[in-house]
């Protein structure tokens, strides 16, 4: 049976890969469904609520290898993406979804709490002990697979981004320089920096950036020049030498 709802952050959410497969609906369509409520809480000026209730995350597929996005969202999120879908099965399916909720959320506020004699409270300590220690380098390996895989999450892919247009508005001399202004260059200069960024990391996004890299990455940002043939661009586009 299909888990309809997880604990992610301390927190009871769905994803919209769940959500698409218990509703028989392609992913794509649950994604744009989505992108469709955000748009219109901006509108509402409740951009915020949309970022705090649904999550931009990836997910790897497992045929091919490659990351794709998803949404991970609270349970008010799901109420408003899912309001629209108003079948019999449809109905019967928000209502387990939301009983779900509901029992996971009483489970983080109320977890239950077993009484044991002080005997068996130590026996179990030291069996746990025991097992944690036997299967510690399976733990250890899958402590190295989650970092060597787990991306930058959406703010990260932010400041990721404000970074890179820092560093290229720049070097183009500002917003206000011919060179900013020049579609072409300044798309050659954005081009430029991410295809270097991709390449010294061995990704083929900047949104796939691993989180123990994000520090690095940040750095790379800063410290990136363009290639000389592009400075030279730049320098007699905007008519004087800036570097």
């Amino acid at each position: 049976m299909t888990q309809l709802v997880f604990i992610e952050n301390g927190r009871a959410v769905t994803d919209s890969l769940t959500v698409a497969h218990e509703f028989g609906k392609e992913h794509k369509n649950v994604l744009r469904d989505i992108e469709i409520q955000l748009h219109k809480l901006a509108e509402a000026d409740e951009q915020e609520w949309g970022v705090l209730n649904f999550e931009r995350t990836q997910y790897k597929n497992e045929q091919n290898g490659q990351w794709y996005p998803k949404f991970d969202m609270t349970e008010d999120a799901f109420a408003i993406v899912a309001m629209s879908y108003t079948t019999p099965e449809a109905m019967k399916m928000k209502v387990k979804f939301l009983t779900e909720f509901k029992r996971m959320k009483e489970m983080l506020h109320n977890p239950p709490i077993p009484v044991l004699d002080s005997n068996t409270a130590i026996a179990i300590a030291l069996r746990q002990t025991a097992d944690v220690m036997d299967k510690l380098p399976q733990i250890e390996s899958r402590m190295d697979r989650i970092e060597n895989t787990t991306t930058i999450d959406y703010a990260q892919q932010r400041a990721l981004k404000k970074a890179g247009n820092s560093r290229v508005v720049g070097f183009l001399g500002g917003k206000k320089a011919a060179s900013y202004k020049h579609s072409g260059i300044r798309s050659s200069a954005y081009s430029a920096l991410w295809n270097d960024y991709q390449e010294y990391f061995g990704i083929n996004s900047y949104n796939n950036t691993l989180k123990k890299d994000c520090e690095r990455g940040l750095k790379y940002v800063a410290s990136w020049t363009p290639p000389n043939n592009l400075l030279i661009e730049i320098e007699e586009t905007n008519g004087q030498k800036l570097f």
